[in-house]
């Protein structure tokens, strides 16, 4: 049902990023997870069905940068992207008089560098502007607070459950935001450091608080940009909203490397049925992809077979089981060639013949995330796939390839029976189940992501 009036959400973008480095670069435009945290911001107000319109306030100089990203990205419901002020106040001002209030009710603002805000939050704070016209985000403060004279001396401990940690976004009616920014140009007042400062300032109303999320950060600090890539590894993205169109695999140019038994046996099966055009290669059919020179070749005659490469996946791979001292060094060797720096080699050189928005998708496994008494070789290269996805996937970003790392939990291949003998079918995963997670990933528009797969 359509809205007499429309939600609007005015990003800001605008920041100097002063406390983020001193050479000034610009914190918005920092890239996580392969993409820039604009980019992740708007992406979660793209997909939230209460927002209608999003306006972009930014810097001057990075106007045309931003442009770029949302037609590139096909963000549609942006509407607008201003200039910025010199300060919050002020941009927020510039953001919130590009609305109507015959067009605009209801008008939410968010800092572009809170880039894990919640689809939960930003529909309860809209929800709540039907009762009430401000509407602010906070999280209860797990530490005492405490309040020092000008001497460094503490004159008062507040109850620390009557105080609360601001976040965005906050959600206003736009008629009374609009008229506490009218009171302050003209009192000349520019000390608030929120929106809903200026509505207690000015005393025009109540502002209702909807509760705020520990994950819901906003990247201020060097230290904050390391927090939010273990933010986005620990999410684990899952795909099990995503739907694996195989009528969307006819006619893709698919190359799966491991493509012989267990996961790699299962996807080409799937592209096969779906009329994809798509080839597998392991050392069943003369494929070792740690000769580099015929990892090359592959690509070639792929190439001239069918054209540029549309998915390329690899589940190439080898465990082996036990004790560091008991390995040979050849034996080590070979497992940090085939589980790493084969696949390294493989997207080094599959660049050149990746179409375009085409996806590439390796390989880790749960055990990256910490190392496993007696297969600490195949554990820490696992690891060090994550690291490699994560930082080619920036690399890869302005050639529109996408590449994620698959992540399944136990599964019930010929690999994991050698190592473990035989297991209960019903504790371990389908590797069909796996091909499928891994196909909806390479048709989704996920990059430098690691996908969960789990039983």
């Amino acid at each position: 049902m359509k809205r007499n009036k429309k939600n609007v959400v005015v990003i800001l973008a605008a920041g100097l990023g002063a406390r983020f480095n001193s050479d000034g670069f610009l914190k918005q435009m920092t890239k996580l997870a392969g993409k820039p945290v604009l980019l992740h911001t708007l992406k979660i107000f793209e997909k939230n069905p209460d927002i209608d319109e999003i306006i972009i306030v930014t810097k001057e100089n990075i106007l045309n940068e931003c442009k770029k990203i949302v037609i590139r990205e096909k963000i549609r419901k942006v509407t607008k992207i201003v200039s910025g002020g010199e300060t919050r106040q002020e941009s927020s001002r510039i953001g919130i008089f590009c609305c109507r209030e015959d067009d605009v009710k209801k008008i939410l603002i968010h800092d572009a560098v809170r880039p894990f805000v919640s689809q939960r939050i930003i529909s309860d704070v809209i929800k709540a502007l039907d009762k009430f016209i401000s509407v602010d985000v906070a999280v209860p403060s797990p530490d005492t607070l405490i309040e020092i004279n000008e001497h460094s001396i503490i004159s008062n401990i507040p109850r620390r459950s009557n105080f609360r940690r601001g976040q965005t976004p906050q959600g206003f009616h736009l008629s009374i935001i609009k008229k506490a920014h009218e009171l302050a140009m003209r009192d000349k007042f520019n000390e608030s450091t929120d929106d809903c400062g200026l509505i207690l300032h000015y005393g025009l109303g109540d502002i209702y608080v909807v509760s705020g999320e520990e994950e819901n950060i906003k990247i201020t600090y060097p230290l904050d940009i390391h927090i939010a890539d273990q933010l986005f590894q620990m999410r684990n993205v899952s795909t099990d909203r995503l739907a694996l169109a195989k009528k969307k695999l006819k006619g893709k140019n698919i190359i799966i490397f491991g493509h012989s038994s267990g996961i790699g046996r299962e996807l080409f099966k799937i592209c096969d049925k779906s009329e994809a055009n798509v080839s597998g290669y392991s050392l069943s059919n003369g494929v070792d992809i740690c000769n580099i020179d015929k990892v090359k070749k592959t690509f070639y005659n792929f190439n001239k077979k069918y054209g540029k490469i549309d998915f390329l996946i690899s589940t190439a791979g080898i465990l082996q089981r036990k004790k560091l001292e008991d390995f040979s060094r050849r034996e080590v060797a070979r497992q940090i060639d085939i589980n790493y720096v084969a696949q390294v080699n493989l997207i080094k050189y599959a660049i050149d013949f990746m179409a375009q928005k085409s996806s590439i998708a390796l390989f880790t496994s749960s055990s990256y995330t910490r190392g496993r008494e007696t297969y600490s070789i195949y554990s820490s290269t696992k690891a060090a796939i994550v690291n490699f996805v994560q930082a080619i996937s920036e690399e890869l970003y302005s050639r529109d390839i996408s590449i994620n790392a698959i992540c399944p939990s136990r599964t019930n291949t010929p690999m994991r029976t050698n190592n473990f003998g035989k297991e209960p079918k019903n504790l371990l995963l389908d590797p069909k189940k796996v091909a499928e997670e891994t196909l909806k990933t390479c048709l989704s528009d996920l990059t430098g992501q690691i996908i969960s797969i789990r039983k």
